[in-house]
């Protein structure tokens, strides 16, 4: 019997594993991030990506967001960035920031959206509730690339 426990238990654990190193393969937020901000900010979000250098105004490194902000991650003024509620030159108008409408409330998203994002909108299939997920990923994504 403790055999069949112990026998249990292991088939357990590696099934958690699995799915734990699918879960950090399925990385939303970074993908999110790969796709719609490292071409400015780099793929390590540091602000070196490959366009940065035609810019105007150079990419901020997005890894130091807390330590420049006493510690704490501005979730709320990097939330506002995103959404187009603050308003960054760089990122220019709301009507057309860099990103087009990928994360812009719309009726009907204009490109591809992960069917991951669907699934999670609900049964209404809100676009509102698939862009607030969009940003929220890459907020995520970028809490857990802060520099100490």
């Amino acid at each position: 019997m403790v055999i069949f426990g112990g026998k249990l238990v292991m088939a357990g654990l590696t099934a958690g594993f699995a799915a734990a190193a699918q879960a950090e393969d399925l990385d939303i937020g970074r993908s999110e991030f790969q796709s719609s901000c490292a071409s400015c900010h780099g793929a390590d979000a540091r602000g070196k990506g490959p366009v940065s250098s035609q810019l105007r105004i150079p990419p901020p490194d997005l890894t130091m967001l807390a330590k420049n902000n006493h510690g704490v991650f501005p979730m709320d003024a990097v939330y506002e960035t995103i959404n187009g509620l603050k308003t960054i030159p760089a990122h220019g108008t709301r009507e057309m920031p860099v990103w087009g409408e990928r994360f812009n409330p719309v009726v009907n998203l204009p490109h591809y959206v992960d069917p991951y994002y669907w699934k999670k909108a609900g049964p209404e299939q809100n676009p509102e509730v698939v862009v607030r997920k969009r940003i929220l990923a890459v907020i995520d994504y970028l809490s857990r690339i802060q520099q100490e």
